[in-house]
Formats: C-alpha cells, sequence, structure tokens
C-alpha cells in the first residue's frame, strides 16, 4: 500500500511518500522553489516522492492532508464572534482568503492532484487528519518503541496547541488536549515578536540568545502572563495579547509589563534587557515541558515518550527532559514542526485509517537518519557543476575524504554536500557546511562571514557516536540535533575572574573548552551523534579528522545562508559557494577550491535574502 502525505498552506509545506509503512520519501517544497518556508501546494515536492518511488500518482492507494480546513475555519469564526467588535481588522484581512482558497481546500487539493493524474478518484483517495494527530503519528510510528506516550506542542493546529497520546502497535490514541488560545508555542513566539524577530523563523533565535541573559522575568511571566497548574496545563492571560483579534503577537500592556517596547530590527540593537528576556521565557518553556513530562509518566505510567510539534524543536528544553530521568527514554521526530505533518498524515493513513500491521525494530527508529531527499549519482553531478561554470577535481572516496579533513583541520570553512537531502530543519552531514571545533574563531567567522547572521547565534557539534561521551555530558543517541547537553567538564576551560564579570554578549569571544566553536556560553552543545550505519561518509570524514587531530567533533551548521532554504542541488550549492566565503566546496567526489573558481561567477549573497 502506497499513501502520499501532504503539507501545505500555511507554512513549511512538504510531502511524504510511505510504501507498506516504509518511509521511502520526503521532503519540503522550500528546498525546490529556494522560497524560505513555502506555503504553496508542494507540487514539486510530491513530484520528487513520486520519482524516488519509480511510481505515478495512479499508483499510490491515498493521499492524505495534515489537517481539517473546515475545523480551522470554525476556530476563526468562533474566535471572532468571542473577541468582537475588537479583531475586525484581522477578520477582514483573513477572510478573503480563507473564502476564496483554504475553506475549499479538497478542491484545490484535488485540482492540484489532477494535474498529475486528471483520472486521480479524490473523492475517494483524499483524506484528511487532524493537525494534531498527524503530528503525534510522526512521531510516535517511525519511533523505536512499542508503546509510548505522545506529547505534541506547537502554535495551534485546528483548536488544539498541545496533545498528550498514547501510542501501542500500530495505534495511536488522542487523551488529552489544550486548546487554543492557550499555546506554549504561541507564547514562545510573542516573545520571538517582542524581541524583534521574525515568528514561525526566529524562534531558534531566541533560544540561542537565552544563556546570555538571566531569567530575570520569569517570574513576571508566570505572575502576569501564564498560570501554571502542577500537572504543566495552562492558561494565558489574553489581555497581553493580540494573536486572537489583531495583527501582531503582543499588545501595549504586554510592553508595560516588561518596561520596554517592542524591539525594531532595523533601528533597535540586541541589549541585556533582551537576552534576559529570552532567558526568561525560554525558563519558563521548559518549566512548562518538565512539568507536563511529569504529569504524564504519573498518570500514565509510560515508560517512553515522543515529541513532536514545533515546540519539539526546542532542544534545550529536550535536553532537560532527558536529563531529568523522567523516561527511560525519549525520541523526537527530526521534522517536528509543518514539515513533519506530511509524513504523519501519511502514516496516520497507514495505520490508522487502513490498519496495516506495524513492526519495531529494537533499538533503531524508521526514519533512516532522516536522509530522505533527493540525491544526485556522480556523473550527473559533474554535468550540472560543468553547467554552473564550476572548476573542480574530481577524486576518489578516500581521497575526498583525506583532503576534506585536511581542510577542516586547517580551518577552512567546507561546503559538504553528500547523498541525500536531510529532512527537517537540520542540516546533518547530507548538507552542511563544516569548521574545526578547536578554532577559537570559527564560530565568528561562520556566522558573520559565511552565514551572514548574528554572531551570538550558535553552532552544533556533530560527534562519533563511540566518543560522544568522552566530549559532552550525553552517553546516548541524537542522531538529529534536538537535545543539548553539557561539555564534559574535563574538556571545559576555567574562567579567568575578569571573564566570569562579563556580562551579555561580551561573553561571545572567551573560549570555554577545547571545542570553543561549538561550546556556547552557558558550556552546552546542541550535539548530533554520527552513526556509521546511516551515514558512512561522513562518519569516515569525522573519523580521518580524529586522525588527524585527535579530536572527533567537527562543526555542522546547515548548508544555506540567512534567509536561503538549505540547499538541494549541486547548482544550489555552488551558488551558495560563490556568494559566500566558503572556501572549499565538496560535492559527491568532486573537490572544489574558491581560488580556482571564475571570479566573475561570484555572487553577493549578503544581501541576497530577506532577514529569516
Amino acid at each position: 500500500m502506497r499513501i502520499l502525505g501532504l503539507s501545505a498552506l500555511y507554512h513549511d509545506s512538504a510531502a511524504a511518500l510511505v510504501e507498506d509503512g516504509r518511509i521511502v520519501a520526503a521532503a519540503q517544497e522550500e528546498r525546490f522553489t529556494r522560497k524560505k518556508h513555502d506555503a504553496a501546494f508542494p507540487e514539486k515536492a510530491v513530484a520528487y516522492c513520486l520519482g524516488a518511488a519509480g511510481i505515478t500518482l495512479e499508483q499510490v492507494d491515498f493521499v492524505v492532508f495534515y489537517d481539517k480546513p473546515f475545523i480551522k475555519f470554525e476556530r476563526l469564526l468562533e474566535t471572532y464572534v468571542a473577541f468582537a467588535p475588537r479583531g475586525f481588522t484581522s477578520f477582514k484581512t483573513a477572510m478573503p482568503v480563507w473564502l476564496k482558497e483554504k475553506l475549499f481546500q479538497k478542491d484545490l487539493l484535488a485540482k492540484e492532484l489532477k494535474r498529475f493524474a486528471p483520472k486521480f478518484d479524490w473523492m475517494n483517495r483524499l483524506l484528511f487528519a487532524e493537525h494534531h494527530l498527524s503530528h503525534a503519528a510522526s512521531a510516535f510510528f517511525p519511533s523505536p518503541f512499542e508503546d509510548a506516550a505522545v506529547l505534541t506542542m506547537d502554535g495551534v493546529g485546528e483548536w488544539t496547541t498541545s496533545s498528550l497520546a498514547m501510542g501501542s502497535g500500530n495505534r495511536l490514541d488522542i487523551h488529552r488536549e489544550l486548546h487554543f488560545p492557550h499555546s506554549l508555542g504561541l507564547l514562545y513566539s510573542a516573545f520571538t515578536y517582542y524581541t524583534g524577530f521574525r515568528v514561525n523563523s526566529g524562534e531558534y533565535k531566541v533560544m540561542g540568545l537565552a544563556p546570555y541573559g538571566e531569567p530575570k522575568y520569569a517570574q513576571t511571566i508566570l505572575d502576569h502572563v501564564i498560570d501554571v497548574k502542577p500537572d504543566g496545563s495552562f492558561h494565558l492571560d489574553q489581555s497581553y495579547f493580540d494573536y486572537c483579534t489583531g495583527l501582531t503577537m503582543t499588545n501595549d500592556k504586554f510592553a508595560a509589563l516588561f518596561g520596554q517596547p517592542v524591539r525594531r530590527p532595523d533601528r533597535d540593537k540586541l541589549t541585556q534587557f533582551h537576552m534576559d528576556i529570552a532567558a526568561s521565557v525560554q525558563a519558563v518553556t521548559e518549566e512548562v515541558v518538565l512539568r507536563l513530562a511529569r504529569s504524564i509518566r504519573v498518570e500514565t505510567g509510560a515508560r517512553n515518550l515522543c515529541l513532536a510539534g514545533g515546540v519539539a524543536l526546542n532542544c534545550v528544553a529536550n535536553g532537560k527532559v532527558l536529563r531529568a530521568g523522567i523516561f527511560d527514554d525519549i525520541w523526537i521526530q527530526p521534522a517536528a514542526g509543518d514539515a513533519g505533518g506530511a509524513l504523519g498524515a501519511a502514516l496516520a493513513g497507514h495505520y490508522l485509517f487502513k490498519d496495516q500491521p506495524r513492526s519495531v525494530t529494537k533499538g533503531k527508529d524508521a526514519m533512516r537518519g532522516s536522509y530522505l531527499g533527493p540525491e544526485f549519482a556522480q556523473a550527473d553531478i559533474e554535468q550540472r557543476l560543468t553547467a554552473a561554470g564550476a572548476r573542480f577535481t574530481v577524486l576518489t572516496e578516500d581521497e575526498i575524504t583525506a583532503s576534506t579533513a585536511q581542510a577542516l583541520a586547517d580551518e577552512k570553512a567546507v561546503g559538504w554536500m553528500q547523498g541525500r537531502m536531510e529532512f527537517g530543519p537540520r542540516a546533518l552531514g547530507g548538507r552542511s557546511i563544516l569548521g574545526d571545533p578547536r578554532s577559537a574563531t570559527m564560530q565568528k567567522v561562520l556566522n558573520l562571514k559565511v552565514k551572514y547572521r548574528e554572531s551570538f547565534r550558535p553552532f552544533a557539534p556533530s560527534v562519533l557516536r563511540e566518543d560522544v561521551a568522552e566530549w559532552f555530558e550525553l552517553d546516548g543517541d541524537s542522531p538529529y540535533m534536538l537535545l543539548v547537553a553539557p561539555v564534559s567538564p574535563d574538556r571545559r576551560r576555567a574562567m579567568t575572574a575578569e571573564e566570569e564579570a562579563l556580562f551579555g554578549i561580551d561573553k561571545l569571544n572567551v573560549p570555554r573548552s577545547d571545542i570553543p566553536a561549538v561550546t556556547h556560553v552557558d558550556y552546552s552543545a546542541r550535539v548530533q551523534t554520527v552513526h556509521a550505519d546511516t551515514n558512512p561518509r561522513y562518519h569516515a570524514l569525522i573519523s580521518r579528522f580524529k586522525a588527524l587531530t585527535g579530536c572527533p567533533v567537527v562543526v555542522n551548521t546547515s548548508f544555506n545562508v540567512r534567509g536561503e532554504p538549505i540547499v538541494c542541488g549541486p547548482e544550489d550549492a555552488f551558488r551558495c559557494f560563490m556568494g559566500s566565503e566558503i572556501e572549499v566546496l565538496v560535492v559527491g567526489n568532486c573537490y572544489l577550491v574558491k581560488e580556482e573558481q571564475d571570479p566573475a561567477l561570484k555572487l553577493d549573497y549578503k544581501n541576497a535574502f530577506e532577514l529569516d
């Protein structure tokens, strides 16, 4: 049985194909259209998934959409009625879009699908799953657990903002829900907006900024903005927010509570105040998630926990849950946001709607390392690079490994494109920019000269799975870069009294460990464990780097500049290489050096994309 899952028309459109329960392919539309967070119908992602399986849409048994638009429309109407006459402006703005397009989504989807198969029987083969059920399915069914509790948290689906489901075998049942407007995701997004970052993409920045501050306003948030119960359920005081009735997240009362207006990113600099605000909302988020986790364990007796939804991308909170020892094990869907809803919809169709059997391989998930996107044959790579005007040398696989490891040891920034593209927001060694973690300047250089983004943002370490416990306070798997763990104490550098006294962004330039480029100011790191069975080429590269340097860790950040989607094909990689200060590019067995390229092909990527 073949089932195609779709997420679309809000943000991060994607498609995923499941065949007899096996995940064949999955990709976000943005990677093909080069439009960040592309919300359009995922035409190119669908074409990729079908092509990867070597089939047409006619050979797909069912197509499942990741939420139910009529219920979402119901929420819009009921929210307007509840808050009327406030909110008429936002209602007036949203209604034409709904009436023209979203309310009749089944017709729209049918029209798009008929472009692939004019005779596609969409009346009987197009199904819909609720938003949080799609999230829960994406978390439980690929997990390595036969039984688990499943916690989903995001901004909002139809009505639900958080849910608890219980999974067993091929069954998954929602047990408890929190509903709009009370949302942990929207709370975090409100503070993202307040600190001057873009909602639905800047939440990572708030999390990265938090360690530079102190949670001075956490109690203020708990006293006035959010009422958190002992079991983790909560209530948001809507008098501080504007997302129900207006076109912004917060209002003047919110700004008055904290004593400053909303930061204007084009005019106002980040200050210690914004760092403290970030630290405060992060602390509150962690407390809510920990309370939810503890109450779920007590209520259900579950030994395993699965996580999905946008809040599950908060790897700091995830790390706190793991280290608290509440559950024997936790597993997080790497595409935890709306893109992953496409995969969840397909899996829900297979197991829940069609009651197909499920088998679990103990200790191994079904995500295949999340390497589910396109890959390119060597001959195709050479042809595409040649057409782009690239000058390259073709090496053997062993020569590629040796040359790249030496470039990293020489502190060069390396663009690395190998194998299948990752599904989800993290680069995991398929479409990555790599660097030497031992370099005291690498973090700043990569941020300012390669990624063209804020200097405070941290980078992740990719570490050989067999060496992780020697370098980090983590002795387990973290293949999807979704857990934060402290750097091992014996790898840390003692701070001087003067350095300890520094505040805010001044902490950035102080090396804190043997691997300063991936050690955040609080000695934490967002760890990716690299496994020989899921990415042998990346594992071999890091192993060669270890042989050269004694260090089994490399800096890993996504292969893109600020505001650009992660690269997909060889042409994208070459353009990013020529538009940034990446010094070496490795695509398949092609090795490119910046100095050898035609200067006329140099691009200016610094201002090519909008702020993310």
